[in-house]
């Protein structure tokens, strides 16, 4: 009985049956892009679709690849626990696309790159480029380890499905596409995927309307049971999610998931003209305010069901990230096949970024080790290469998973480690772009110092996470629970006493302030310390005192104009003449015939006025 207690349903046959088959035509999207294009089997057609993709497929992956199982399960948890502060992420979104679209498009399309760390290399040096290749292959290992564990553990623990055998079915089904059909099948799956996620969120919240009476009934709840309350202007740092945390921090930390890291930029310069790539990040945007939504009302949905018998308190689920799937079982198992296809849901946000993230991993290892270590390779080798490429890196995140089961809240642990690691990279690329005067020991001294700091705070927030008073997670009740509650009662309270009883572990002084900070801040520090670091060492080494750096490693006015428009001839005429001998993948499809034909007027009247 929803609202009630005790074990749901698990999975019917026809649950099976739907859950397999959209798994299945899944992989098939795969082998179907790699049958289609055999006859196109360069490096570039696998790692970047051959860089013809259109933005309304490249704009729903964009949104598939980060809206992962850890989404789908751990942000209604998040609205169930903590009420909809996390809302506010909409915000942050736009922030992000902006800065996204208007700074780092034009850039990295103009310089034709494949890996984002090239631009490192170009801008500062090869070293410089290495340890920020190193930097991404180490976070996106974890976090992809992370995205396969957590729907993991909750789909063992609701359908019974033996947990290591969903973990290395994940991986399979991804490494099979991957290695067969390379960024195309990864977009074309993800468009498949997105679809299925917010279909299954959906099916959770008209399903629970119907039995809670209506939309209106679970907005009521949730204003009286304190889930609603979502602007808080706060600015203590230390507060884990208000407007500032979530505006501020929030927006610079996916500014640092979409701008730099590669999983998102092979996307984008995957498009077939700089239009379509800015276009596909507003789109995105749009997919994400959607995305988020509806995760928050199936939370706040949730919450109205069971706003009197509290699973997670009531020992019927073992963590918050398996209320969904228990909602799930328990309002759902009158319908064969809408379980399976919500299950499918979750299970396809981690396809969507185990698949993204193994090809961008086989995209910066290429592109970062292989090709400047043995450039005589030809195009069918590197083929052999990125296949087993992805092979390695399935077998890697599979791995990873055992250290994910070791970590706490996942959503926010998942964050954490963009905030930790990213923060840095995204100081030092804007260090490079807006600051001519910053050299190369400066930026590696600067970008070495702000991981230090963010991972001084971010593993002390681990080890010593903070008080309640800061969390502020809201109340739940298990007095509406209709079964066993004396039983459950004479079971709970000498636990509590043990644990009144026992004696607090010692909490070090920087434990309720420095590791304390939000964790949406770690981000902030570490664009912060990279940058000022950098140019205070860069002041000293004789930065101001360098040769002059090429011009279009930096941003000019004429980039920050919206969809590809220019100021006038003469910018874009200067953005694109350079020396011959400084030419870098000029001859890429990425420039579009609309800046070769104003590139040749410029030219021509120049002629006229000579």
């Amino acid at each position: 009985m929803p609202g009630g207690r005790g074990p749901v349903a698990t999975f019917s046959v026809w649950d099976y049956v739907v859950f397999a088959g959209l798994i299945l035509f899944a992989a098939g999207i795969g082998l179907f892009q790699a049958i289609r294009g055999r006859k196109e089997a360069s490096s570039e057609e696998f790692l970047l679709g051959g860089r013809q993709m259109t933005a309304v497929p490249v704009a729903l992956s964009l949104t598939a690849s980060f809206m992962s199982g850890i989404t789908v399960i751990g942000t209604p948890a998040e609205a169930y626990m903590y009420g909809t502060p996390f809302w506010l992420f909409i915000f942050s979104y736009a922030i992000m696309s902006t800065i996204s679209a208007e700074i780092f498009v034009p850039l990295f399309y103009r310089l034709g790159i494949t890996s984002t760390y090239e631009y490192l290399e170009m801008r500062f040096n090869k070293l410089i480029r290495v340890i920020g290749t190193s930097m991404y292959i180490a976070q996106t290992a974890l976090y992809t380890g992370m995205v396969i564990y957590a729907p993991a553990l909750a789909l063992n623990q609701i359908t019974g499905l033996d947990l290591w055998g969903v973990l290395v079915a994940t991986g399979a089904v991804c490494i099979i596409y991957c290695t067969l059909g390379g960024l195309k099948a990864v977009i074309w799956t993800d468009v498949f995927q997105m679809i299925i996620m917010l279909g299954g969120f959906v099916a959770v919240i008209a399903r629970g309307a119907v039995l809670q009476g209506g939309l209106g009934r679970i907005w009521n709840d949730s204003y009286y049971g304190g889930r609603l309350e979502t602007f808080s202007f706060d600015p203590d740092p230390l507060r884990r999610h208000s407007f500032w945390t979530i505006v501020v921090g929030g927006s610079l930390m996916w500014a640092s998931m979409y701008s730099i890291n590669q999983s998102q930029v092979q996307r984008y310069i995957s498009c077939r003209t700089v239009t379509h790539a800015k276009l596909s990040l507003y789109l995105n945007m749009v997919g994400l305010w959607v995305t988020v939504s509806l995760a928050m009302l199936s939370g706040l949905t949730m919450y109205s069901i069971y706003k009197d018998c509290d699973p997670f308190t009531n020992k019927d689920v073992g963590a918050s990230d398996q209320l969904l799937p228990y909602l799930v079982m328990d309002i759902l198992a009158d319908f064969p096949g809408l379980p399976g296809l919500f299950v499918a849901a979750a299970y396809s946000g981690t396809l969507s970024t185990v698949s993204s993230s193994i090809n961008a991993l086989v995209a910066v290892t290429v592109a970062d080790f292989m090709k400047p270590a043995w450039p005589w390779l030809t195009e069918r080798q590197l083929s052999w290469i990125n296949m087993g490429m992805s092979v390695f890196y399935g077998a890697v995140c599979i791995g990873m998973a055992g250290v994910a089961s070791m970590m706490g809240n996942i959503l926010q642990a998942a964050l954490s480690i963009f905030g930790m690691i990213s923060g840095p990279l995204l100081g030092l690329y804007a260090l490079g772009i807006f600051f001519r005067c910053a050299n190369s020991t400066g930026g590696l001294v600067g970008l070495i110092s702000g991981l230090v700091i963010t991972l001084w705070v971010g593993i002390g927030a681990q080890l010593y996470p903070p008080l309640p008073e800061k969390t502020l997670r809201l109340p739940l009740s298990v007095e509406g629970c209709i079964a066993q509650i004396v039983n459950e009662t004479t079971t709970m309270t000498p636990f509590s006493t043990v644990l009144q009883s026992t004696t607090p572990q010692p909490r070090p002084a920087l434990a309720d302030n420095w590791y304390s900070l939000s964790y949406l801040y770690f981000c902030p520090v570490g664009i912060l310390v990279t940058m000022i670091t950098g140019l205070v060492v860069s002041a000293i080494t004789g930065g101001c005192k360098q040769q002059k750096v090429r011009p279009e490693l930096f941003i000019g006015k004429s980039d920050l104009i919206c969809f590809g428009c220019r100021n006038s001839d003469s910018e874009v005429s200067d953005l694109i003449e350079k020396e011959p001998n400084h030419i870098q993948g000029l001859d890429s499809p990425v420039f579009y015939d609309n800046e070769i034909a104003l590139k040749e007027k410029d030219q021509k009247e120049k002629i006229t006025k000579f």
